[in-house]
Parts: structure tokens; C-alpha cells; sequence
């Protein structure tokens, strides 16, 4: 490692410039030397020094005035000085002015070995913190958001725009389209990207639940509340709440929603201490609130609260150049997952994904490719791979029935078959509990094949 390490010794006396030279090379340093801090700037200009060993005073220029320029050109080189006198207040402002250390003369070459080993040590852990930083942002970066579509492009513009502030964001799109998505990307491009981003799914919830899921409660606050438990907004105190399906609250709820939104504070249930959280909001919904606004199932001061800055995610039907991009990325993915080698997708397939419906959405479309190479078999998707057949029934043509029933049914009928009628699953994937499943099985009379 050290061998990596470059040292530039400056000091008008040659018998220490020499001493120290041997003595570093020595211990595996790139070592160059310069007598005055004029010859010094000249050889920094051919490259940059990890490290630089320097003469408080030297004929002309100082060692103090060297650091200076030094500082100017490469901040994160180390800077050592070198004095035959031990002065205080000289040490101060030359540590102030961003030496990293000074020594006395005579020197004591192990105690100088000492510190320089000590230095670029140091500078090595600050470079790694940094790189791993810039690793966390990578982890975390939604991998489904993608696309080159104008729609999409406009998106990632006002992500970058709004992730900037503390603005309250309100997502809304078809269930699938990503806005969960959207959310933690506004999340990771903000200052509150080092702490938690907390998905309540408010729709999956009844109210009592959604009480406690929010807010926390106190040992005994009800029966079955056996311990305490923080809730929701506490979890993301200076970070971001997602509050998804935000129009499936209840009048209630929007009141108690309303009241912790505005003051950040709150209280547990069953509890009597003010809790404050400092977090950000964003909400999403698949539901026009305009028309829950009208007719009066959906708060007005609360619509008004959530709907500063409103993000429109349009179906994947919408913005079909994206279709191509997703459906290699998926293929990409599960290929990695599932250790498979499909190498392309046959023209055949690919017109049919680019020209379907798409009712799921991208969601729809991952789970299309999945289980396209669970059972395919070659090195190529085949038409005969996706989880529907081109037939008038399942694609919305001109004659096709266009009702938001029949596509509601065709929908849900192919997430069924897709997940191998696994109910919990198919529930997920729909983003609705599993009783509305059920009910509606029943009210389109599905059986499974």
C-alpha cells in the first residue's frame, strides 16, 4: 500500500532534504524532493503528492505561505510542517490554516514515520466513507424506475425539482404504474435520504388498525396490546412517510391525518405524551380525490394539504416507447435471479407486449416476463411464453368490449392465472385485500382451470 503513497520533501537544508528522502524510500514511499517552496509549486505542477513534508522557514517563500497555495490547488493533500522552533501560537495558525501536523527539529525519524503512516491512514478511511456513500445512493436507487419516454423524462424532472424541498408530494397513476417508485426516488435525491422512508398502505388497513399503525400505542391501550409500540410517523421522524391509497381513509382518520400532518406532533393510542416527529409527507393515489371531494367522503383542508405538488405517473399504455426497455430490464433481472441465459425476445413477443393493453400496468408487464422464462425454454422469449394469448379477449382492439368492468375482469383474471391462483399473492399484486379478491371471484363467476 504504502508503495502507492507519493512524498514531495521540501527544506533548503540538503543534508535533512537527503536524510528524510532515504529515509522514506526506505519504507516504500515515492519520494521527491525540492529546496525552496518555488521549486516545490513547479514540481507540483507535473502531478499531485499524497503527502508533503515541509520547512517552516526557508529563504523566500515560508512553509506557511506554501501551504496556502497548496491548499489552493489540492485540498486533500496532507501538509506536515517542519520547524527548528517549537512556537504555540505559529503551530495554531498553522494547523488553522489546514496542516495536518507539525514536527521539531531535530527530527525523530520514527516519530515522523509515525505520523505520516497515522496521516495517510486517516485520508485513506475519509476517501472509503466517501466511496461508500456514493455505494448507498446506488443500493437504494429504485431499479424498476425506468424509461425514455417524454412522459418519463418529465417525471424524472420534477423528482429532481421537488426532492430538493420539503414540499408535501401527492403521486397519482393507475395501481402499477410506480408510485411507490417515485416516492423513493424523491426520497433518495433529498437530504433525508440518510434516514427511513416508512410505506403505510392505508388501504390494506381497517380504521382501529390504521390508528395504531400511524401513531403507536401504549402497553394495554386495547386488548391485545401486550407491549408498546412506536407507530408509523415516529418511525419516520427526519425522514419520509409514504402514505399510499391515501383516498381509502375514513373521515376519521383524515381528521387525526390532518391535525399530525400540520403540527408534527401526536400522541400514541392509549397514551398521553406529546410525541414530535420532524418527516416529510408524500401520498399517492390510484382514486380521483376530486370526485371524493364532491361527494363528500374526502376532506377538503386535507386535499388541499396533500395536493401542494402533484406528480402524474400515465399508464404504460400511454407511453408504449418504454415498453421495450422495461420488458429487456425485467429480462436482465430474472435471468441474474433465476441463474437462466435468455439472451433476446422474438419480434413476435415484442409486438405483442408493445401493442397489449396493459391494465396491471408495469407491474403487470415484470410478472409477464417472469413467468415467461419460468416456463420458457431456448434462448429467446416466444409468444407462446407470456401468461395470455393474442386473442380479441384479452386486448383492448377496436372492437374489443372498452368498459371498465370487462377490463377490470381481464385484468384480474390474468394476475390469477399468473400467480397460479395463489390468492395472497394475486391480492398483493392488485393492491387489494383478500375478502375484495374474493368478492370479486365471485361476482364474475372465475373458476380455476
Amino acid at each position: 500500500m504504502k508503495s502507492k503513497q507519493s512524498i514531495l520533501i521540501v527544506d533548503d537544508e540538503k543534508i535533512v532534504r537527503e536524510s528524510l528522502y532515504h529515509w522514506f524510500i526506505e519504507e516504500g514511499y515515492n519520494v521527491d524532493t525540492a529546496e525552496d517552496a518555488e521549486a516545490a509549486l513547479k514540481i507540483i505542477e507535473k502531478g499531485k503528492y499524497e503527502l508533503m513534508l515541509v520547512d517552516m522557514k526557508m529563504p523566500g517563500m515560508s512553509g506557511l505561505e506554501l501551504l496556502d497555495k497548496v491548499k489552493e490547488i489540492d485540498k486533500d493533500t496532507i501538509f506536515i510542517l517542519i520547524t527548528a522552533f517549537a512556537s504555540v501560537p505559529t503551530a495554531i495558525k498553522a494547523l488553522k490554516n489546514g496542516a495536518y501536523d507539525y514536527i521539531t527539529k531535530p527530527i525523530d525519524p520514527d516519530e515522523l514515520a509515525h505520523i505520516v503512516e497515522k496521516a495517510i491512514h486517516q485520508k485513506e478511511l475519509r476517501q472509503e466513507n466517501e466511496q461508500l456513500k456514493d455505494n448507498i445512493n446506488e443500493i437504494i436507487k429504485p431499479d424498476n424506475l425506468i424509461g425514455e419516454s417524454r412522459q418519463m423524462l418529465k417525471i424524472f424532472d420534477l423528482i429532481n425539482t421537488v426532492a430538493q424541498t420539503d414540499t408535501t408530494v401527492m403521486i397519482r397513476g393507475e395501481s402499477g404504474t410506480g408510485k411507490e417508485l417515485v416516492a423513493k426516488a424523491i426520497h433518495i435525491n433529498s437530504k433525508r435520504k440518510y434516514f427511513p422512508i416508512v410505506t403505510v398502505n392505508c388501504g390494506a388497513l381497517a380504521e382501529s388498525l390504521l390508528e395504531s399503525e400511524l401513531f403507536g400505542h401504549e402497553k394495554g391501550a386495547f386488548t391485545g396490546a401486550h407491549y408498546k409500540r412506536k407507530g408509523k410517523f415516529e418511525m419516520a421522524d427526519g425522514g419520509t412517510i409514504f402514505l399510499d391509497e391515501i383516498g381509502t381513509v375514513s373521515p376519521k382518520m383524515q381528521i387525526e391525518l390532518l391535525r399530525v400532518i400540520e403540527s408534527k406532533q401526536f400522541m400514541r393510542v392509549g397514551g398521553n405524551e406529546n410525541i414530535k416527529s420532524d418527516f416529510r409527507v408524500i401520498a399517492a393515489t390510484n382514486e380521483p380525490l376530486e370526485n371524493l371531494l364532491k361527494e363528500g367522503k374526502f376532506r377538503e383542508d386535507l386535499y388541499y394539504r396533500l395536493n401542494v405538488f402533484t406528480i402524474f405517473i400515465p399508464p404504460l399504455r400511454e407511453r408504449r416507447d418504454d415498453i421495450p426497455i422495461l420488458a429487456y430490464y425485467f429480462m436482465n433481472k430474472f435471468n441474474a435471479a433465476m441463474n437462466r441465459n435468455i439472451k433476446n425476445i422474438s419480434n413476435e413477443a415484442m409486438d405483442f407486449l408493445v401493442n397489449y393493453s396493459w391494465p396491471g400496468n408495469v407491474r403487470e408487464l415484470e410478472n409477464a416476463i417472469e413467468r415467461a422464462l419460468v416456463v420458457g425454454r431456448g434462448d429467446s422469449i416466444k409468444i407462446e411464453d407470456l401468461p395470455f394469448h393474442v386473442t380479441p379477449n384479452n386486448r383492448l382492439d377496436d372492437e374489443g368490449d372498452k368498459s371498465l368492468e370487462s377490463v377490470e375482469k381481464r385484468h384480474i383474471m390474468n394476475v390469477l392465472e399468473l400467480n397460479n391462483w395463489n390468492i395472497s399473492k394475486s391480492a398483493e399484486a392488485l393492491q387489494i385485500d383478500r375478502v375484495t379478491l374474493y368478492n370479486k371471484i365471485n361476482k364474475y363467476g372465475f373458476r380455476k382451470s
